[in-house]
């Protein structure tokens, strides 16, 4: 009886090329295995996650997972990196594509009740994870606070004529309420229109404090 053998750097299922010609390019097959380590961590958590668990989900071998990755840290951080840039671009972009700092505010609270609403995997490895104590993961989100609210505060600054310091604060401040009422409604059962209730609530609450900040804001 014949035996088919699969390649461990293939597709999944995909049989064994002998000219390696079905084999993904490197920067493909790193990729995918972030795709698929991201489920992993977010059902699972960092502690309980394995290197197993990951190649048994990326339908590879361990060693295939060495070849991009030094150790489940390693893969950890690159899952996490890729997650806070796509956070951090969901965030920043609508900050200038209008001119209108009611429709920028409304649009970034959107942009992060989206993000956590249609990426909970990614929403809970940045926000929910079990090794946040990690230094390397401390920094990585204190980073991605920092420059989200940065970019907000330059644009709130020069609206409001406030010292950036200032604006940078109430910028942290907009994004830690925005984060604390996601954190509240998402991975519940909440239904769509309550969802929407709460992205609501948080932008009336936060436009009605910031909008005091400059009364000549529209």
């Amino acid at each position: 009886m014949s035996t088919t053998i699969f390649s461990a750097d293939s597709g999944p299922g995909a049989p064994i090329d002998p000219s390696g010609a079905s084999r993904l390019p490197k920067d493909l097959r790193r990729q995918q295995l972030i795709g698929n380590s991201v489920r992993v961590f977010a059902s699972q958590g960092y502690h309980a996650t394995t290197m197993d668990h990951i190649a048994t989900a990326s339908n590879v071998t361990k060693p295939v997972l060495y070849q991009h990755f030094t150790g489940k840290r390693d893969l950890y951080l690159a899952v996490l990196d890729e997650q806070i840039n796509n956070l951090m671009t969901q965030l920043v972009q609508p900050l200038y594509a209008t001119k209108v700092n009611r429709e920028r505010v409304e649009c970034v609270i959107g942009a992060f009740f989206s993000f956590a609403r249609t990426n909970v995997a990614g929403y809970r490895v940045i926000f929910e994870s079990d090794i946040q104590n990690d230094y390397a993961v401390q920094e990585r989100t204190e980073n991605m606070h920092i420059t989200i609210a940065r970019r907000i505060a330059e644009v709130l600054a020069p609206n409001a004529g406030m010292p950036f310091e200032e604006a940078l604060m109430t910028a942290r401040m907009l994004t830690g309420m925005v984060q604390a009422a996601a954190h509240m409604v998402i991975g519940t059962d909440a239904s769509p229109q309550q969802l929407a209730m709460a992205e609501r609530a948080v932008f009336r609450l936060a436009w009605g404090g910031i909008s005091i900040i400059d009364e000549d804001w529209e």
